[in-house]
């Protein structure tokens, strides 16, 4: 029987192959009481499996210090160990045990279902997600109980086109499922925040989560279409469905062949107009992706990708090591380097705040003036790392005079403090702001006056104009990017810049998405930065531009008030005027 699912893809392309279901995530474990003189026998049991889920990781651990994998699986199997350690867990599950006489199988559970509680009631829903970690180990550590391989045998059957069809899957688990090499993923749960989006989209292959039920409908063996890019599965296609998707996909093959021969390109519109295409990266080893997509630049380094899933802070030594070696490898290309924008969905181990509203909260510039001591290291490290390169200070969140005014203090105070140590930096550093609050849209004037750049957020600038929480999938059909306000706004805040001869980039995701990238031209913007996955579709999209036909449908559409006028002239524009 042929039927389509539908759910969130996180890594775009199609991949067509056979399904392969991994185990179920959710065990069933029994119920019974054991003899009181077995009570010691059973507990041993428990930690016995304990140890084998720790040998497991540990074995990963040194699979991606052997350069296996990718840096942020460490990160990943760093939070797991923490949780597979954390005495709330095995220490509550012995007391139960030796209290109830229980198995440990069903005692384990019913702590995993304590803590699960206890993740429900945070507000925060980054930090609510997290409880899918504490399910994945509490699973790998029955899975040893009852006798569940750890990892996936090698199966002969499995071929180069398997597709992976989980109801979770943790990173471990994706790191072990690569040697498979799966051409697609596809889980039950997940969001476009959850780890498993985030490692799906570093290994580049399609993948959607989010399916619901996606594990107890597709039978093994089944013919799967996977089309990452809208989120949508084809289980057992017709012939003609078929074909046509594997048309589509050796489509999809050749425009990624054919993009690459644009990599060295200037990207000029045809009036002879050059556009600065910039890369977004989280850690230093994104520049290897930067550099093979042709990126001029790094619009945006988020910093706060060094201080997470760790223990301690990264130390200012650590932070300039990081940072110039970003600087060196780019070669005098401007390197812009966000100062942390921690809170909200990002928060140091340890120091998670419950808060109401926590995108709302004590959060990014907030956060940073409000730990000034920690503030200062980050800023001595940019500092130094600007003798390196052309390094660039970007400051998020910013709402009002107050806080620019306050952070440039912080910035003299350490330019001084390096002074005093006569450890050389560049003392005419670039300081930006990222436009993101609607607030600093329509203050818009002040701010040019006080910094040296601008760079648009669209994404934060669009959930606050909103109102709308883009990590909650109950609103998520209210995140619009093509708002009359929020064109209107984006519109306002480059060509107000443009005018001040203040430079303005846009670093979220509207950059990157080649359906934006006309019309964000009409607008007068000149600086782009994305993921580098990305630059080379964008790049396309302007060499194909020609900016006099552009710029007058684009100020009509900045005129138009109904989503159907909207969309129908964002049509016509990317169609060709």
């Amino acid at each position: 029987m042929s039927f389509i699912l539908q759910g969130i893809g996180v890594s775009e392309g199609i991949a067509i192959g056979h399904a392969h279901l991994a185990a179920p995530a959710a065990l069933e474990v029994m119920h019974y009481l054991i003899p009181k003189h077995q009570v010691e026998k059973e507990i041993a049991r428990l930690d016995s499996a304990f140890a084998v889920v720790r040998k497991e990781f540990e074995v990963l651990q040194k699979s991606v210090a052997d350069g296996h994998a990718r840096a942020e699986f460490s990160a990943f199997l760093d939070l797991h160990l923490m949780i597979l350690d954390d005495p709330t867990l095995s220490e509550a599950t012995h007391s139960m045990i030796a209290q109830t006489l229980c198995n440990a199988e069903w005692a384990l559970t019913q702590q995993m279902q304590v803590l699960l509680a206890q993740f429900e009631e945070i507000e925060d829903a980054y930090l609510r997600e997290r409880k899918a970690d504490v399910v994945q180990v509490v699973e790998r550590v029955l899975k040893a109980m009852l006798g569940h391989p750890g990892y996936l045998p090698v199966a002969s059957r499995l071929t180069g086109d398997s597709i992976l069809v989980a109801h979770d899957l943790s990173p471990a688990d994706v790191m072990q499922y690569k040697q498979h090499q799966f051409t697609a993923f596809l889980t039950d749960l997940g969001s476009q925040t959850s780890h498993t989006a985030i490692v799906a989209r570093s290994l580049n292959i399609p993948s959607i989560v989010a399916l619901h039920h996606a594990h107890q409908l597709i039978v093994e063996n089944d013919y799967l279409i996977v089309d990452g890019t809208h989120g949508i599965i084809i289980v057992n296609p017709d012939k003609y469905v078929l074909d046509e998707y594997r048309l589509r996909q050796s489509q999809l093959e050749l425009e990624r062949k054919k993009l690459q021969r644009i990599k060295s390109i200037a990207a000029m519109t045809l009036d002879g107009t050059l556009i600065d295409l910039h890369a977004n990266i989280e850690l230093p080893e994104d520049i290897v992706q930067v550099k093979e997509n042709g990126a001029t630049g790094i619009g945006l380094f988020r910093s706060e990708f060094l201080f997470l899933n760790r223990d301690d802070l990264p130390g200012e030594d650590e932070q300039f090591e990081a940072y110039r070696t970003v600087a060196v490898k780019m070669h005098k290309q401007p390197v812009t380097i966000r100062t942390f924008d921690l809170g909200a969905d990002k928060n140091l181990k340890g120091s998670e705040q419950v808060a109401a509203n926590p995108a709302l909260g004590l959060r990014a510039i907030r956060l940073s003036l409000a730990e000034p001591k920690m503030f200062h290291t980050q800023l001595r490290a940019i500092l130094r790392a600007s003798k390196h390169g052309d390094v660039r200070i970007l400051v998020p969140m910013l709402s009002n005079a107050a806080e620019i005014d306050q952070t440039l203090v912080h910035i003299e105070y350490a330019k001084q403090s390096l002074r005093d140590d006569k450890i050389d930096f560049n003392e005419h550093i670039k300081v930006g702001g990222m436009i993101e609050i609607p607030a600093a849209a329509l203050s818009l004037e002040l701010f040019m006056r006080k910094l040296d750049f601008l760079s648009i957020g669209t994404n934060d600038l669009i959930q606050y104009t909103l109102a709308v929480d883009r990590i909650d999938d109950t609103v998520a059909h209210l995140y619009d990017p093509c708002h009359p306000a929020i064109l209107w706004l984006v519109s306002h805040i480059i060509q107000s810049a443009n005018r001040a001869k203040v430079p303005v980039s846009i670093c979220g995701e509207m950059a990157g998405d080649k359906q934006f990238t006309r019309l964000l031209l009409g607008f007068g913007l000149q600086q782009f930065s994305m993921y580098p996955a990305q630059l080379l579709t964008v790049k396309n999209q302007i060499l194909k531009s020609h900016l006099p036909d552009i710029i007058p449908l684009a100020q009509k559409i900045i005129k138009a008030d109904q989503p159907e006028k909207i969309a129908a002239l964002l049509a016509k524009l990317n169609d060709g005027v």
